[in-house]
C-alpha cells in the first residue's frame, strides 16, 4: 500500500534523512545533558545566589519543553522509518490520505497531513 506518488529512490533518500534526524536529535539532547552535568561538576559546591536559582528553574523549565518537543519529534521519525518499512510511508496515519510530497521534503518524518497536524497541535494545548 505503498503512495504510489513517491518513488523508491525518493523513499530511500527520505529513510536516510530520517536516520540523520534521529541522531542529530538525539545528539542534541544528549549534549544538553552533559553540558548540565559539567556544569554541576564544576559548580556543585558553590553558594547559590536567590537570583541563580531562579534563572537555573527558568533554564530547566526551557530545557523540558525542548525535550517534550524533541521527544514528540523522535517519536514522528520513528514511525515514519516504521511506514517506510511498512511500504506505507507518504500515506495519513490518521486518514490514509496521500501526504503532499513537498511536505515529507520539508519535513520527512511527517505521518499526517498538514490539516491533521494541526489538529493534534490543537488538541495538545487544550486541557
Amino acid at each position: 500500500m505503498a503512495a504510489e506518488h513517491l518513488s523508491p529512490e525518493f523513499i530511500a533518500q527520505q529513510r536516510k534523512r530520517l536516520e540523520a534526524l534521529r541522531t542529530q536529535v538525539l545528539g542534541g539532547e544528549l549534549n544538553v545533558n552533559e553540558r548540565k552535568r559539567a556544569f554541576t561538576e564544576e559548580h556543585g559546591d558553590e553558594p547559590e545566589e536567590f537570583e541563580d536559582s531562579a534563572q537555573d528553574l527558568a533554564i530547566e523549565e526551557v530545557r523540558q519543553a525542548q525535550h517534550d518537543v524533541d521527544e514528540l519529534r523522535v517519536a514522528d521519525i520513528q514511525r515514519a522509518l516504521e511506514k517506510i518499512d511498512e511500504g506505507s510511508y507518504g500515506l495519513s496515519d490518521e486518514s490514509g490520505d496521500p501526504i503532499p510530497k513537498a511536505r515529507l521534503e520539508a519535513t520527512p518524518e511527517a505521518v499526517l497531513t498538514v490539516k491533521e497536524e494541526e489538529a493534534r497541535e490543537r488538541s495538545r494545548r487544550t486541557p
